[in-house]
């Protein structure tokens, strides 16, 4: 006599697909299809369901009915049915990629065995390399060779971190990086069979030698050249596979992936750019100031006073006292012109402001300069010529040029003379243009133009602009109020399209009595700002 089917239980309400579970009626599972993956229904097993706590039927529905256990619908032992083998067949593919993986690995671990007994060893008839920088290319250092060796070319010795990795069947190419330059260099022959060579992975840093020869026609590399090795040592193997650098900050990871692996990303190409052409860009700004006689000094960044206001203030103790991050080193810039005449500084400054947009940063390097004996108009003279300036400067070296091309390809130098507009014609102007202020209200005088409408107006009259004579109440407490107009002030923000503000500057009060007035009103205490007063007396 045949014995009953043993039944499964599933339980849609209360049953658990995990292992706390068995399929008993005191421990169901939740869904029918687990119940078929642990009790698979070829082997005979009968299938109970309920909802034991999930109205059935509407409000009329019988109590008792809920806690009846049942046979599972046609359809949903179907479809459980569909889904169990569909999961049969992944798993059998999973399992066949995991034998064909295992396999590959073990030939691939045979393969490295056999590499490891594979040594080269350099050539001594060979002439002695020259070492380079990968950005060398003057031909009295390094002559190429023709692609196809009719002619030799210098044979080279270079060192620097794999930026580029492609392996082919007898052949790898590699694109190094030594921070100055990036170099095509060609392995072949029994260096690829190497051990050595078959290990490669991007960042890798390593010594490689061999002649130096001019790139096929109709193919490129970096300055239209490679090097074919000879030979070629791994000085430090970085890692791979998912903690390879190309995993860590992928080209599409979020920004804040690539924040948190900053060290990395300066790695890449854009970021290393920006680099260079910021260190260009400072360059030619101390140029710019030396012709013009001004002498570059190092204001504290350690300081007990305020110079943009108290809410953006960096606090720390001081042995016992108030002291600050310093918002700007202008005001000490200030007292050593007497003593050095004009001068400039390039110091860090802090703003402890809490805001994530690309005109907030906690710190930033930060270029500022003082001139003696000057008006208004000499101001605003001066910030054109050391703008344009700099760009000129800038722009004349052929690398800093083809970084600029590369991280702003639409890039042109701004016209002169520059647009001089005041403030209260940009508040006419806004309002003609219907640019509302932050309120959606049209501007009035006294608003604190906002970024967004700034960048509007200056992208649309698409000339640089000196903004100038802001309102006193929104400006600075030492600057110096315009002899015509005492509602505002003798200051200015130079505007770029596309860009925004990037300098801002003005007269200072030189009066004690008004800067004295202008502490009062401001609610400072004057007396950490003593040897600022100084100066007027």
């Amino acid at each position: 006599m045949a014995s009953a089917p043993i039944s499964i239980y599933i339980d849609e309400d209360v049953g658990k697909d995990d292992s706390t579970a068995s399929g008993s009626e005191s421990a169901p599972y939740k869904t029918l299809l687990h119940a078929f993956v642990q009790h698979d229904p070829k082997d005979g097993f009968q299938y109970l369901m309920r909802k034991s706590q999930t109205d059935v039927g509407g409000e009329n529905a019988d109590p008792a009915a809920k806690l009846e256990w049942k046979a599972p619908a046609k359809s949903a032992m179907k479809k459980a049915s569909s889904l169990l083998e569909q999961r049969k067949k992944k798993a059998a593919k999973e399992q066949e990629l995991a034998i064909r993986e295992k396999k590959e690995a073990e030939k691939r671990q045979q393969v490295l065995e056999e590499a490891k007994k594979v040594v080269i060893k350099e050539d001594p008839s060979l002439p002695k390399p020259v070492k380079i920088r990968l950005d060398v290319t003057d031909p009295a250092v390094v002559k190429l060779g023709s692609p196809e060796s009719e002619t030799q070319g210098t044979r080279v010795r270079v060192l620097g971190r794999i930026h580029r990795l492609r392996p082919q069947k007898d052949v790898i190419f590699l694109t190094l990086s030594d921070g100055y330059g990036y170099l095509q260099c060609i392995l072949s022959g029994e260096m690829v069979k190497t051990y050595e060579a078959m290990t490669l992975t991007i960042a890798t840093s390593m010594e490689i030698r061999g002649e130096m020869r001019a790139v096929p026609p109709k193919q490129h590399a970096p300055n239209d050249r490679e090097l074919h090795a000879d030979f070629f040592t791994v000085i430090g193997r970085a890692a791979g596979d998912k903690e390879a650098m190309t995993t860590r900050v992928a080209p599409d990871a979020e920004p804040q992936t690539l924040y948190d692996n900053r060290h990395l990303v300066l790695r890449g190409e854009t970021a290393s750019a920006v680099m260079k052409v910021r260190a260009a860009t400072l360059r030619a700004f101390r140029q710019t100031f030396e012709e013009n006689r001004m002498l570059e000094v190092s204001p504290p960044a350690m300081v007990q006073t305020q110079v943009e206001g108290g809410s953006t203030l960096f606090g720390f103790n001081y042995y016992g006292e108030n002291a600050y991050l310093t918002q700007s080193s202008q005001l000490y810039l200030e007292t050593c012109l007497p003593s050095l005449g004009d001068v400039f500084c390039v110091c860090p400054s802090f703003r402890a402001e809490k805001s994530l947009t690309r005109r907030h940063l906690s710190e930033y390097m930060h270029i500022e300069a003082e001139l003696d004996f000057i008006t208004f108009n000499d101001l605003l003279d001066h910030l054109e010529e050391v703008i344009c300036r700099v760009l000129d400067l800038t722009l004349a070296d052929p690398a800093t040029a083809g970084y600029i091309k590369q991280l702003n390809p639409d890039f042109k130098k701004p016209s002169r003379p520059f647009r001089r507009m005041r403030y209260s014609e940009a508040i006419e102007w806004l309002r003609e243009h219907d640019i509302p202020n932050e309120e959606g209200q049209p501007h009035q005088f006294g608003d604190d133009i906002a970024e967004a409408a700034e960048r509007k107006m200056t992208d649309m009259i698409n000339q640089p602009i000196f903004l100038t004579h802001f309102p006193a109440e929104i400006k600075a407490f030492y600057m110096k109020k315009d002899p015509e107009d005492r509602r505002v002030t003798e200051s200015v923000d130079v505007l770029m399209p596309g860009v925004g503000e990037i300098v801002g500057g003005s007269m200072r009060m030189d009066d004690w009595e008004e800067l004295m007035n202008a502490y009062k009103n401001e609610g400072m205490d004057p007396a950490p700002y003593y040897w600022y007063t100084d100066q007027r007396k």
